[in-house]
């Protein structure tokens, strides 16, 4: 069974973090037959972490692990933290397939995004 983890920074306001969590539940909603589990997860300062988020996906049956990077540049956190915290979770997982695909912010979908939200406002 696939499942998908939504993983952001994280942040010292409940208020962003709780915005993650709705937008994993919204995805879920549009994505259940793909992704039957979603999870968000941090990278610090909130929880779930990383490999708790991925431990949650293993524990309600995931077979297959896909993390989303939501961020919008790939720096330190998409290069290195985000896949460091990932292997941690294969360590404690090793017969799951985890793969970290392209941050949010990469995809070519992001001008049509841009675009529309101008034009739009």
């Amino acid at each position: 069974m696939k499942a998908l983890v939504l993983v952001a920074h994280g942040s010292r306001r409940q208020a962003s973090n709780d915005e993650v969590v709705t937008l994993s539940k919204l995805i879920d909603e549009h994505m259940k037959s793909e992704f039957p589990i979603i999870e968000a997860g941090f990278l610090e300062l909130a929880e779930p972490l990383i490999p708790d988020a991925i431990a949650r996906c293993v524990k309600k049956g995931a077979t297959d692990v896909c993390v989303v990077p939501y961020f919008l540049s790939a720096g330190r956190h998409v290069q290195e933290d985000v896949p460091a915290e990932v292997d941690k979770a294969r360590q404690m997982h090793p017969h799951i397939p985890m793969d970290v695909l392209p941050h949010i912010g990469g995809s070519a979908m992001m001008i049509e995004l841009i675009k529309s939200s101008v034009v739009n406002r």
